[in-house]
């Protein structure tokens, strides 16, 4: 089975939400498989359903599958490590405290796994009290730096920077951006990101020297009456990513 993701150029991979199977094929396909399918752990009420459909998923996209939280509910922390244990996905989305649970679960290392990190409002410092308890109480700010060091402990790949509300943080994801470029880590911007403003968040990862990128692009590309991401948004975002990647 493929676990690691299709990075274009080795560089960059899409992360979308597929509404159905067939919306994960169209988008697969928009995007020549340099993308990872999103499915939220939340639209199930039992891990055995969330197994079964997201079986389906795998199948038709050469295991493409992202496993979600939805927007970054952290009481899903533990399904999607239980999820993440059977399904061997390409990628996994998690809290900060969540890491290292789902890294032993999968017990290999080539699935990409993300850790959650919010901005705070200050350059260089971040929130990783993204946890089932942790995010109850008040933030634990740390610099991105540490935060980094920390994901590497725990087994994971990728600082998910979330939720960045586009550009409203650019400062701050430029700090984060460096921070990533300067200790080989991979980066995940996450919130907010659309059409208009993909290509100046992409491109600030690209010229901080990021080596892995993984743009989620969510609500802003989905059709509303559907519910299906639009596979012509997702071949537009791709021809971006072709255009600047050098």
């Amino acid at each position: 089975m493929k676990l690691s993701p299709k990075m274009y150029k080795n560089r960059v991979c899409l992360n979308v939400l597929a509404g159905s199977v067939d919306n994960a094929k169209d988008c697969y396909e928009a995007s020549d498989g340099y993308v990872v399918l999103g499915v939220l752990s939340k639209s199930y009420e039992t891990d055995e359903a969330a197994i079964q459909d997201m079986k389906k998923y795998q199948e038709a996209t050469e295991n493409a599958l992202s496993i979600g939280l939805g927007a970054g509910d952290p009481n899903q922390s533990y399904m999607v490590t239980r999820l993440s244990r059977v399904l061997q996905p390409q990628h996994v989305n998690q809290v900060f405290t969540g890491v290292g649970a789902s890294r032993g679960a999968l017990a290999q290392g080539e699935t990409v796994i993300n850790g959650l990190i919010s901005p705070t409002g200050k350059v260089g410092i971040v929130n990783i009290a993204t946890g089932p308890l942790s995010s109850q109480g008040e933030a634990v700010e740390v610099t991105i730096e540490q935060a980094i060091a920390m994901l590497k402990d725990m087994g994971g790949t990728s600082v998910k920077y979330f939720p960045m509300k586009g550009l409203a943080h650019r400062d701050e994801y430029i700090a984060v951006a460096k921070a990533c470029a300067d200790h080989n880590f991979a980066l995940e911007p996450t919130g907010g990101i659309d059409l208009d403003n993909f290509e100046e968040i992409l491109q600030i990862a690209l010229d901080a020297g990021v080596q892995t990128i993984i743009p989620h692009v969510y609500s802003s590309i989905i059709d509303k009456e559907t519910g299906n991401t639009n596979p012509e948004d997702v071949r537009t975002l791709f021809e971006i990513i072709k255009r600047v990647v050098i």
